[in-house]
């Protein structure tokens, strides 16, 4: 392939000039692919003329400042078209060619599908159906909060328009009258294994979109002067969120592949690459200058959450967990970081509390959990922090978005009310089961699962000073409060509740099981049999070196009691945590076997043997006092 030639800079305001900007991203995007061995070029040269007028004359941005606050977002929802997607950095002199085409190697930013190792991606994308959700949640503070004048522009592919995530979106982006907001949808009618749902049908996607109160448009988009027109007048749509419907060709650019099956994923040969390029005018070096953004104010600040005042409780009064955890959040309202969102269960996590406090910073999702999730990922992107709750069963439908957030390295705070067998009669759909497992499994995760009040708000005011994904537990029923307001509760610490010299075995619980292991105790005692009691409120990461302190002191016999399936729980956390070197160990776990039903918590909790009589039987063999 021919040498890069020196760079000519582009006049945006002429729409030749600009012709010649698509057909530059177009064989960028077919060379990028053929030298990287794969990758996705028909995607990104059905997009590249959209994306090309969006660049010269629309997304007001400085690729110098990509933090810059009042920076237009523009966010690859079909991330696959990757290739087009580093072209336009290239095309703008944020990406230099010698790391262009580093393009899928390791250890190069320009990754298969991109991420916010490079600073102007706001989110990973690449499943699909995620990043329109997320650009909501972008809008929302921009428009709600901020009261910015940026525009958020999101490129979706048809394919992903099947997603339910996507109308998800589409419905909340109505509802909150995002006119910030504008979909670029790239209807090229082939997806990977064949013709998309709708294929070219424009009329049904618009009356969709158009039956979500979506202001729409539909247009060529190959058509430079359609495209600019259509850009212009989105740009002025008020009180609607607007889509754009570009009817495209797959492949445009290359008549051998054009709107032909069997060519997603896939680059093209080297001698078919080298002969559209050189069709297409060989290899040129035009740079564009995006506009620049309307100056506004300065960025959202984040001060920290430690020190802030916490609310206080009497040791032995009965408070939810889950109530403490909406206390908290309303006393650390006063932080402007802090938003709230919720999945119409406030009254039942307790954050309709911040909601009075603060409802300029409380936001509704209504029963839509993948939203929820995404609204707090598109806050994340402002600088906020944004706490998401629903009942621990329901971030199940999420799951996906919690993975790729962390993809995003962005700093979610969950928390996961109603969890367990506890939750008694509403029975096995609203028990969370597979939580800790499956929180534990994301990478770089808080996985933390508090016992009393105190103990919780503290732990609130610790995760949301943490980065990362950060999952928090929460129980259904009223229990003592443990702790007084002088005790810290580190993240990645345990409290070690009852112990003596002659402890013949340690008990592990945390969350509701340590007020079980606590009644167990005192009937073992009452047995003259000794035992140590941790209360393990920080699952992940966990404290190592208590845990093996107190079981090598306790004869190498460990009891670990949770409200949870035994996969993945907190016995496996805790197994990985000791050193085996240091074994054998006597081990019991006690964990959720069974499917539950319905009943009342201590029926269940009885029936799952994880009750206190279970814990007690459980211990007393451990200690060959059985």
């Amino acid at each position: 392939m021919a040498q890069t030639p020196s760079a000519t800079v582009l006049d945006e305001h002429n729409l030749s000039s600009v012709a010649q900007f698509a057909t530059q991203l177009r064989v960028d995007s077919i060379r990028v692919s053929t030298h990287a061995g794969s990758g996705h070029p028909t995607s990104s040269l059905s997009a590249a003329d959209l994306m090309a007028v969006l660049f010269a004359r629309h997304l007001h941005y400085d690729f110098s400042k990509p933090k810059h606050p009042d920076n237009d977002h523009l966010i690859f929802s079909k991330g696959h078209a990757s290739p087009l997607l580093y072209s336009l950095y290239r095309g703008v002199g944020a990406v230099t060619e010698d790391e262009f085409l580093t393009y899928r190697t390791f250890g190069s930013r320009l990754e298969g599908h991109p991420t916010p190792i490079l600073p102007w991606v706001d989110v990973a994308t690449g499943s699909l159906g995620q990043g329109l959700p997320i650009a909501v949640g972008v809008a929302l503070a921009l428009k709600e909060i901020e009261h910015r004048s940026a525009h958020v522009w999101v490129l979706c592919g048809d394919s992903e328009l099947t997603e339910g995530s996507v109308w998800e979106a589409f419905d909340k982006a109505s509802l909150h009258n995002l006119d910030n907001l504008t979909v670029i949808v790239d209807v090229n009618r082939l997806g990977q294994r064949g013709e998309t749902e709708l294929g070219w049908d424009i009329e049904s996607y618009a009356r969709r979109m158009e039956s979500f109160g979506l202001y729409t448009l539909a247009i060529d988009g190959h058509n430079l002067g359609e495209i600019d027109e259509a850009f212009t007048e989105v740009s002025a749509v008020q009180g609607r969120p607007s889509v754009i419907l570009a009817k495209t060709i797959k492949g445009k650019g290359v008549p051998e592949i054009e709107n032909k099956n069997g060519w997603h994923g896939k680059p093209l040969p080297k001698e078919m690459a080298d002969a559209a390029i050189a069709e297409l005018g060989g290899v040129t070096n035009h740079m564009l200058t995006p506009p620049a953004p309307v100056e506004g104010a300065p960025a959202v600040s984040a001060p920290p959450f430690a020190g802030h005042a916490l609310p206080t409780y009497q040791v032995g009064s009965a408070v939810p967990t889950r109530k403490a955890f909406g206390d908290a959040l309303a006393a650390l309202g006063d932080n402007p970081s802090l938003v709230v969102i919720d999945a119409e269960v406030g009254n039942s996590t307790h954050t309709d509390e911040f909601g009075t406090a603060y409802p300029d910073r409380f936001f509704q999702t209504y029963i839509a959990e993948q939203q929820m999730v995404a609204t707090g990922e598109g806050m994340h992107v402002r600088g906020f922090k944004p706490v998401m709750s629903t009942f621990g069963a329901f971030f199940s439908r999420a799951y996906d978005f919690i993975r790729m957030a962390a993809v995003s390295q962005a700093n979610l705070y969950l928390a996961g009310s109603h969890a367990g067998t506890e939750i008694g009669q509403d029975g096995p759909s609203q028990m969370a089961l597979e939580d800790i497992a499956s929180l534990r499994a994301v990478h770089g995760s808080t996985v933390l699962y508090p016992s009393d009040a105190t103990s919780t708000a503290s732990l609130v005011r610790e995760m949301l000073d943490r980065p990362g994904i950060v999952y928090m537990r929460t129980t259904r029923g009223s229990y003592p409060v443990l702790y007084d307001a002088t005790e810290t509760f580190p993240i990645g610490g345990a409290k070690i509740l009852r112990s003596g010299t002659s402890d013949s075995l340690t008990i592990v619980a945390a969350g509701v099981t340590v007020h079980s292991a606590l009644a167990a105790h005192d009937e073992l005692a009452a047995q003259g049999i000794a035992v140590r009691v941790i209360d393990l409120y920080s699952v992940k990461p966990i404290d190592q070196d208590t845990l093996q302190n107190a079981v090598e002191a306790t004869g190498k016999r460990l009891l670990v009691v949770e409200d949870h399936y035994p996969e993945g729980g907190i016995g496996e956390a805790v197994l990985a945590a000791l050193d085996h070197t240091h074994g054998p160990y006597a081990f019991r776990h006690l964990a959720v076997s069974d499917l539950p039903g319905s009943g009342t918590p201590k029926e269940l909790m009885d029936h799952a043997g994880i009750g206190i009589a279970a814990i007690v039987a459980a211990a007393k063999t451990l200690a060959g006092k059985a």
